[in-house]
């Protein structure tokens, strides 16, 4: 079964259609939107995809050659150009851009109201 997401799931340009999936639905807010105003996904986190590309502690890559292969972030090196990864699209973006699986890159010291960052901590029992 295909999971389709949809402008009530997520804050992206809902004037566009990803590859005929039914993600067309003419709304777009143009702008940021509360954290929470739409659905967690299963693991209780608001607003994975759109409202704002997320900064991660990535440095970004050209492939996944060399990844670690536990989920951990990519430490090292970033190269001459500094470049991290913004994951998740925002309120601007296509909804192919919402897949987990894209990813961006941008110097650490980029500006716009379409990129932020997720505040969290490792909790200890």
């Amino acid at each position: 079964m295909d999971v389709l997401i949809n402008t009530e799931q997520a804050n992206y340009d809902g004037n566009h259609d990803y590859n005929g999936c039914g993600a067309k639905t003419g709304v777009s807010h143009e702008k940021t939107q509360p954290v929470g105003s739409y659905p967690a996904n299963r693991w209780g986190l608001y607003d994975i995809h759109g409202n704002v590309w997320e900064w991660v502690q990535d440095c970004y890559h050209d492939s996944y050659t060399g990844a670690p292969k536990d989920g951990s972030e990519w430490r090292g090196s970033c190269g001459e150009s500094g470049r991290r990864v913004l994951r998740g699209g925002s309120w601007i973006s296509l909804p192919i851009d919402l897949r987990s699986a894209d990813r961006s890159k941008y110097v650490p010291g980029l500006r716009f109201n379409v990129l932020g960052f997720r505040v969290a901590r490792t909790l200890t029992p």
